[in-house]
């Protein structure tokens, strides 16, 4: 036990008294008041204050602690939050990837589709002159052979014919244009310029 005498004992009372301070902590445990019953009031005074300072410490080391623990948890939910949001980023990238491939394969289909029914429309056309021109030849060939007056049959019969051989060619030619144009895929679909000002 630790025992305060003379000038320590006056110092240590009026420095509590005149700016608050004092002794704290398990040294006040440790004073032997004997009978000074004014140095016995200080350590009681003193170690009142000095265990409602220490539980407020301790309230505040919990506060602070709680307030660890739900940072920490806080801090875990947002990883959790943002691993979940790189996922879902990460899908729909696949998705948007998988959208654009189908979309080119549909394009694609489309494309040859257009071709297709391009081709089919120039061989209906192709058969529908066709028919119509060889339709007229033979309608004149058997006028020719039927009518007497035979002067005005020949002279349609040949211009007939030489139609005929010019249309061939003008029709082999534009296939053949459309053909080359396209690449020997079809036809081309038409274009419009659009203006630039």
């Amino acid at each position: 036990m630790l025992k305060i005498k003379g000038n320590l004992r006056g110092e240590l009372l009026t420095l509590y008294k005149e700016k608050g301070i004092a002794l704290e902590g398990s040294i006040l445990k440790l004073i032997d008041c004997g009978s000074d019953e004014e140095l016995s009031n200080y350590i009681k005074e003193v170690s009142e204050k000095d265990r409602e300072i220490r539980k407020k410490r301790l309230e505040i080391t919990k506060q602070i602690q709680a307030q660890n623990i739900e940072l920490k948890e806080l801090a875990d939910k947002n990883e959790e939050h943002k691993k979940q949001l790189e996922i879902a980023l990460k899908e729909a990238e696949d998705a948007k990837k998988k959208i654009e491939l189908a979309k080119k394969e549909v394009e694609q289909d489309l494309n040859i589709l257009q071709q297709k029914t391009q081709n089919q429309l120039v061989e209906s056309i192709v058969k529908v002159s066709l028919s119509i021109i060889v339709g007229i030849a033979i309608t004149v060939t058997i006028m020719f052979f039927v009518k007497e007056d035979n002067q005005i049959v020949e002279s349609a019969w040949s211009n007939m014919f030489g139609i005929l051989l010019t249309n061939s060619f003008s029709i082999i030619g534009t296939i053949m244009g459309v053909k080359y144009a396209s690449g020997g895929k079809g036809m081309v679909p038409v274009q419009t310029c659009k203006y630039k000002p």
